[in-house]
């Protein structure tokens, strides 16, 4: 049997550009920083990926730290600070903040001090699109980057982080993103690297890796190639609806990511359907990869309003740049029959 990937926000295939960026990297023997001949050639690889990385994310002019992914990013950022949030933030982000801000049915939060607060571009659950305040402190672009013409210097945002993997580029490499003239505390201490904010030696096959996937991501954006995806994400959307009439889209009404479609059936676990969908040969998830695993309501829907019955029957279908009309039609074929086999059940 076949499989069909569905799980992009979760994590993401590799490019062939980083793949063949990485092979490079590993050819090469140096330490970056080492001064020698091949020290220096290390070190130029990362430094060209540091431009990459931030050339993707509109940000020329600001300093990209390289870390190990976007939760390490997260405490780096967040750490030792008095902020606040909303309960929609990644955990990686709520551990660190106050989640106080409000939030609407449609998943939209409300800011009162920018400077006091941590808000993601979009949610990894839902694909809820936040309108950023000017002046705020920091922003989780993770889900965001390379989907939306994002950049970190229109923002206005003190730091920004983003993630690897999920776009394309390897695991276990992440970069932070402050405005020049901006320090935080180092959390890792030891030799200074990377502008004495995070020390260890760099990841050079990862961040040669992350850099190429940062351009072919954006050479995909440039292209079109999310305008299309959505348009994927609406065909599945209209076929559930036509017959799962009782099926919520969360967040129809506000403005999403144009891969994501989260949608819940009242009574049908979310954890139920992303077992019986892995059997029929398709990869979905009941919400965040790193909170999934757990047998427990979304805490993000149960912060816009849905009770726990309904926060945890949610499905996250999440497309990228290999699916196709083919795969989004087979997999509402699949879901619709175990629809019907739930309506059965549940005596309808």
């Amino acid at each position: 049997m076949g499989r069909t990937y569905l799980d992009y926000n979760a994590t993401t295939p590799l490019r062939p550009p980083a793949r063949a960026a990485m092979l490079e990297a590993m050819d090469l023997v140096g330490n970056p920083s080492s001064v020698h001949s091949e020290g220096r050639a290390a070190k130029g690889l990362v430094e060209r990926a540091r431009r990459q990385v931030a050339a993707a994310l509109g940000a020329e002019g600001a300093d990209v730290v390289f870390v190990s992914s976007a939760t390490e990013a997260a405490a780096l950022a967040l750490a030792g600070r008095d902020m606040v949030c909303a309960d929609v933030e990644h955990e990686a982000v709520s551990a660190w903040c106050d989640p106080v801000l409000p939030v609407d049915r449609d998943g939209r939060v409300s800011v009162t001090d920018p400077r006091t607060s941590t808000l993601q571009v979009a949610n990894s659950e839902t694909g809820v699109i936040q309108d950023l305040p000017t002046g705020l402190a920091v922003t989780d672009a993770t889900q965001a980057f390379g989907k939306l013409p994002f950049a970190f210097n229109w923002s206005e945002a003190d730091m920004a982080f983003v993630s690897a993997h999920k776009i394309g580029g390897p695991k276990g490499i992440g970069a932070l993103v402050l405005k020049r003239g901006l320090d935080v505390e180092a959390r890792i201490k030891g030799g200074g690297q990377e502008m004495g904010r995070r020390s260890g030696t760099e990841n050079v096959v990862g961040i040669a890796g992350f850099g190429a996937a940062a351009e072919a991501a954006t050479r995909d954006m440039e292209a079109g190639r999310w305008a299309e995806i959505a348009k994927l994400r609406n065909i599945l959307e209209k076929r559930l609806s036509e017959s799962a009439r009782e099926t919520i889209f969360v967040g129809k009404d506000a403005n999403r990511l144009p891969n994501t479609s989260c949608f819940i059936t009242p009574g049908w676990k979310g954890e139920t359907q992303v077992m019986v969908m892995d059997l029929a040969g398709f990869a979905v998830s009941a919400g965040s990869a790193c909170s999934s695993g757990k047998v427990r309501a979304s805490r993000v829907l149960r912060a816009m309003g849905y009770d726990d019955t309904e926060a945890a029957s949610a499905l996250r279908v999440s497309l990228g740049p290999d699916t196709t009309e083919e795969d989004v039609s087979a997999f509402a074929d699949a879901w619709l029959r175990e629809y019907e086999k739930f309506r059965a059940r549940r005596g309808d």
